[in-house]
């Protein structure tokens, strides 16, 4: 094995530890299906457009006018 390979091989093995937390990062901010304040139902875009979403657009916007 030269260096060239070695070299190869450790950005392989950096690229899948990124990968893989990456993917922690993405499951630990799983969306709500209601949301947290007025109990109705978040719309599956928007849950897939912000990972983590706790409330619904009229919630989320009184909260941000506050």
């Amino acid at each position: 094995m030269d260096k060239a390979d070695i070299a190869n091989d450790y950005i392989e093995w950096r690229m899948e530890q990124s990968l893989k937390a990456r993917q922690q990062q993405t499951s630990a901010l799983a969306s709500r299906a209601i949301c947290k304040e007025c109990d109705e139902p978040i719309p599956s875009a928007r849950q897939k457009a912000l990972p983590g979403v706790q409330f619904c657009v009229t919630c989320q916007s009184a909260m941000e006018g506050r």
